[in-house]
């Protein structure tokens, strides 16, 4: 304590209003991009990235603002909309660490502007390692740093434009102490020791392919378990992808064209006329009613069709574990005893559950185990499921003696099937 001010009270935190340099001007040209990617490429250290989106406003998860800050560049704000490709960027970036917070929601749209990282640090990753209660940047970056962020504008519409000086000083803020909180994250990541693991889970973020396109996405519509009938069923698909296809053409995220409750009640009630149509609950508003022939069209091309869709499609999907005991309760039984004891383990290490062993490569693994029950044998599973190096070392080992001792059990109730207790 200063003395002589013993009675100012200290704030536990500080609250950043804006940068420390000032926001600067949106890059928004060929000349201005050039010249960011020379200042990006003059600077040092990790580079700080993220970027906005318009989820719920604009079709697709393109960005609408890229944030990248260096050492020696200070904070660049870039309007892709205007600039298109920022390879130039990229090429700057050769080599250089990129710090995003979740980038495995980031690095898709930047992927679309061909930017692509060589390296990379993700301080929500990390903070999932250290067992973190919140792992959001604002949280993180308070209960590390002691900074405070606002996060008023994280769900606004970032297509708009001009875009307001708060809203840029927001996303200017994202990437103003990324860098410190990468820092600061790898301090903590060493004393826990569970800095490799972390390197380690960056690296498979960084180097994973995108999923392929799903097969027969429609078939994700929210309520179709309500809908029963292939006509029906085909009345979704139509619909949706009528939907689809003006909300791209459109640029408007496709919900808010018809809400996905509006498909499956046009599709349960499959109406003949307009008027009718339009009663339908959800059919309301300017954008539902102006497209109304196009959504008619949709339910009479199903009531007409020939090729009405089939009921259920192949799919390599897991049945639903409430269903394991009847199909296969040899898994299920495997299922009950494994799942709290990654449970447990997760628990003593500190770590997230679905961070020490993704839930789908267990219940895979129970639903298809190796014939041995040994280590080695249950190591190579887990690795064949996508599972890594430091998840498998730790987690292999108590696999094994609880499926060894499972298997024991059985032995045993199969060798005294009546259970009998021993006399004396």
């Amino acid at each position: 304590m200063v003395p002589g001010f013993e009675h100012l009270a200290v704030p536990a935190t500080v609250h950043l209003n804006g940068p420390a340099e000032g926001l600067p001007r949106v890059v928004d040209t060929a000349r201005g991009l050039t010249r960011a990617a020379e200042q990006l490429a003059e600077a040092t250290g990790p580079v700080a990235v993220d970027t906005e989106r318009a989820s719920g406003f604009r079709y697709g998860q393109r960005a609408f603002l890229v944030q990248l800050r260096r050492e020696g560049a200070g904070t660049i704000l870039i309007d892709p909309e205007a600039v298109g490709s920022l390879a130039q960027v990229d090429e700057a970036l050769r080599g250089v660490e990129w710090v995003l917070h979740a980038a495995t929601q980031d690095m898709p749209c930047l992927a679309e502007l061909d930017m692509r990282p060589d390296r990379l640090f993700d301080t929500e990753l990390g903070g999932r390692l250290l067992g973190l209660r919140k792992v959001g940047l604002a949280s993180m970056t308070e209960e590390l740093l002691g900074f405070t962020l606002s996060k008023e504008h994280s769900a606004v519409d970032w297509s708009q434009r001009p875009l307001p000086v708060d809203w840029l000083n927001y996303a200017a803020l994202d990437v103003e102490v990324l860098v410190q909180l990468r820092w600061a994250t790898q301090d903590r990541l060493a004393e826990a020791g569970k800095l490799d693991w972390a390197l380690e889970e960056f690296e498979h973020v960084r180097t994973t392919p995108p999923p392929p396109p799903r097969q027969d996405p429609w078939r994700r519509t929210h309520g179709l378990g309500n809908v029963r009938g292939r006509r029906k069923l085909t009345a979704v698909r139509n619909l949706w992808q009528a939907r689809e296809s003006l909300a791209q053409h459109k640029d408007i995220a496709p919900t808010r064209l018809l809400p996905d409750s509006a498909i499956v009640a046009a599709a349960n009630a499959m109406p003949r006329t307009v008027p009718q149509l339009m009663s339908t609950p959800g059919f309301h508003g300017r954008l539902a009613s102006r497209e109304a022939t196009r959504w008619l069209s949709a339910v009479q091309e199903a009531r007409l069709t020939e090729e009405p869709v089939p009921a259920t499609v192949p799919s390599t999907a897991l049945p639903p574990v409430k269903g394991w005991e009847t199909k296969r309760p040899e898994a299920s039984e495997r299922l009950k005893v494994l799942k709290p004891a990654v449970a447990e383990l997760a628990e003593q290490l500190d770590l997230p559950t679905e961070n020490l062993l993704t839930p789908e490569h267990l219940r895979r693994f129970c639903w298809q185990p190796p014939r041995s029950t040994s280590d080695d044998a249950v190591a190579e599973r887990l690795r064949e499921l996508g599972a890594r190096s430091w998840q498998v070392e730790r987690v292999a080992p108590v696999i094994g003696a609880h499926w060894r001792d499972l298997r024991s059990r059985r032995r045993a109730e199969r060798a005294d099937p009546q259970g009998a207790e021993p006399q004396g």
